[in-house]
């Protein structure tokens, strides 16, 4: 299908996609990042040193903005494999394909993915720690908590600076970075999509708040949990453990323990 084969140019084969364009801090906040590029692909990505949890020690390298279409599509359409190679067999299992465009129209190059289930995003951690030999996971819903509120001490006054809720975002995604970060140098921590964490519970969860949210419903306390509704379309039977039919505001960002090394250019 034609918009499959915009995906597969968008996503980077071929052609540079570095980082989007993000939002500048305020002035005099530097925050320490690297780089990383997927193996196989143009597409690179930034991750931005925070620190832990105060229960916790050291640090957490984060992803800076959402999870963008062009990262997660290198996952969904295996565009990290050779053009002649698409259906050879891989140890990692990957998503089935979407039968419909799973940007909803939103916009897809520079946009926050959405629409995937917590195991999903899991499973592209799976996938992303085995190409760059760097463990990522999704947070915990601490951790989560911890890094939107910038170690507790973050206001987000006003919220429109840094967050896309119900009063600004017009009942649609926004590309990812276009609001300012938080104080650890993390943007779209609130509003945009919602973020999937790990928790204890049976049902998956999803933080922050997300575009149909009013800014209220937008903090780093922020949860809503998985319900029926989400998937309620979903024509297979079972259900596609893959994507949400009827979700279009939760994706993720993941984290590393790691120490995450400089890229070599």
């Amino acid at each position: 299908m034609i918009w499959i084969m915009l995906l597969l140019v968008a996503a980077g084969l071929g052609v540079g996609s570095g980082p989007a364009a993000l939002a500048e801090p305020l002035p005099g906040e530097r925050y320490e990042t690297r780089t990383l590029r997927v193996p196989g692909t143009t597409v690179s990505f930034d991750l931005v040193r925070c620190p832990a949890p105060g229960d916790e020690a050291g640090s957490l390298w984060v992803l800076r903005t959402e999870v963008p279409w062009e990262l997660y599509d290198i996952f969904v359409y295996r565009l990290d494999q050779p053009q002649d190679d698409q259906h050879a067999s891989d140890a990692i299992a990957r998503p089935s394909k979407p039968y419909v465009p799973p940007d909803r129209g939103f916009g897809h190059q520079g946009y926050p993915a959405m629409g995937m289930t917590r195991s999903a995003a899991e499973g592209f951690c799976v996938w992303l720690s085995e190409v760059t030999g760097i463990p990522f996971r999704l947070p915990t819903d601490d951790e989560w908590t911890h890094l939107a509120s910038a170690g507790g001490v973050e206001a987000f006054e006003p919220i429109d600076e840094h967050a896309w809720t119900a009063d600004n975002a017009e009942f649609t995604t926004h590309p990812v970075g276009r609001k300012r970060p938080n104080a650890f140098g993390l943007h779209d921590m609130l509003g945009n999509v919602a973020e999937w964490v790990m928790t204890d519970t049976r049902r998956p969860q999803a933080m922050g708040g997300s575009y149909r949210d009013p800014p209220e419903q937008c903090t780093p306390q922020s949860m809503m949990e998985q319900d029926r509704s989400w998937n309620a379309s979903d024509p297979q039977i079972p259900k596609s453990q893959w994507w949400l039919a009827d979700c279009s505001w939760v994706g993720f960002r993941f984290v590393t323990e790691a120490e995450v090394p400089e890229q070599e250019q």
